[in-house]
């Protein structure tokens, strides 16, 4: 986040704005000589330089922003059905190569399988949790870049629990850590 100076404007802007006025001014005589021509110099002076071209200095890394409440429904809709979608053809590797480096160094398509066996063996259907918006405990950057969501879809007769890490990897969320289980029978 840049921190906003006393007048209200941005130290980088203010930097830039700066450098870009006085790269106009010095362009200024160089143009007014080629306009007029030049009165023979009384001693000779050296050519004057090329003009060199502007970049504006990058901006410091700022901190990842928490994302909006539908961007969060979307990333755990859309890993719930990666995860149902897995369990019902038994092929984990899409659901593998969907994660972040970290996640896909950390899982291979067996051990993803073996961590949902669980849910596979009780034949619990996730795609029910597409149609359910789920409750949130937690919904946090736990560091920079990464976000968990933690939660529960409140299911018949027992809710699904969920605890999901995300990554910011080159422009978008990826999944980066997940814990899905059937939580205890509510009552009736």
């Amino acid at each position: 986040m840049v921190a906003a100076n006393p007048h209200g404007s941005r130290p980088g802007l203010v930097a830039l704005a700066a450098t870009v006025v006085l790269a106009a001014a010095a362009a200024l005589p160089a143009q007014a000589q080629q306009q007029r021509p030049a009165p023979a110099p009384a001693s000779p002076r050296p050519a004057p330089a090329p003009p060199v071209a502007l970049r504006p200095t990058p901006a410091a890394p700022s901190a990842t922003p928490i994302p909006d409440r539908l961007t969060q429904l979307k990333l755990v809709w859309s890993t719930m059905a990666a995860v149902d979608h897995a369990n019902r053809s038994g092929n984990y590797s899409v659901l593998r190569d969907l994660g972040s480096p970290g996640f896909q160094a950390n899982n291979n398509a067996a051990s993803l399988a073996g961590v949902f066996a669980a849910l596979r063996s009780q034949q619990v259907d996730l795609s029910e949790t597409l149609i359910v918006q789920p409750t949130f405990d937690i919904a946090k950057m736990n560091e920079p870049g990464v976000l968990r969501l933690r939660g529960s879809f409140p299911l018949r007769p027992a809710p699904i629990l969920f605890d999901l890490l995300f990554q910011w990897r080159d422009g978008g969320w990826r999944l980066h850590g997940i814990a899905v289980v059937r939580g205890q029978p509510l009552g009736r």
